[in-house]
């Protein structure tokens, strides 16, 4: 059974970073797409970042852009993604997904595998 497990999550203030981790088992990890969504309380599930499955084509939201980095290793099945500069608005519980057919999807629907959520606080 495809497991997504994400880690990394917690309080920190603004300005701050926070690396959360997502670590995959029984799949060929290195043959899918990943991506890192966010939902914050009565908003919907939204695109942070996503990374092709070799690792050399990644996409961003505009909100995140230049303050978070995604990488992937797939000899370890791990995913990261690395946030600086932390803001109230990015506080949501981040979730890690999985494809297999597209090159960096960026939509939910699109997305094949999903991790339970770690939830990331920052607060001012």
């Amino acid at each position: 059974q495809v497991q997504l497990v994400e880690s990394g999550g917690g309080l920190v203030q603004a300005g701050g970073s926070l690396r959360l981790s997502c670590a995959a088992s029984e799949l060929t990890f290195s043959i899918y797409a990943m991506g890192w969504f966010r939902q914050a309380p009565g908003k919907e599930r939204e695109f942070v970042a996503g990374i092709s499955y070799s690792g050399r084509d990644t996409t961003y939201a505009d909100s995140v852009l230049g303050r978070f980095t995604i990488s992937r290793d797939n000899a370890k099945m791990t995913m990261s993604l690395q946030m600086d500069s932390l803001k109230a608005e990015d506080t949501a519980v981040y979730y890690c997904a999985a494809d297999r057919t597209y090159l960096v999807p960026t939509r939910p629907t699109q997305y094949d595998y999903w991790g339970q959520g770690t939830q990331v606080t920052v607060s001012t």
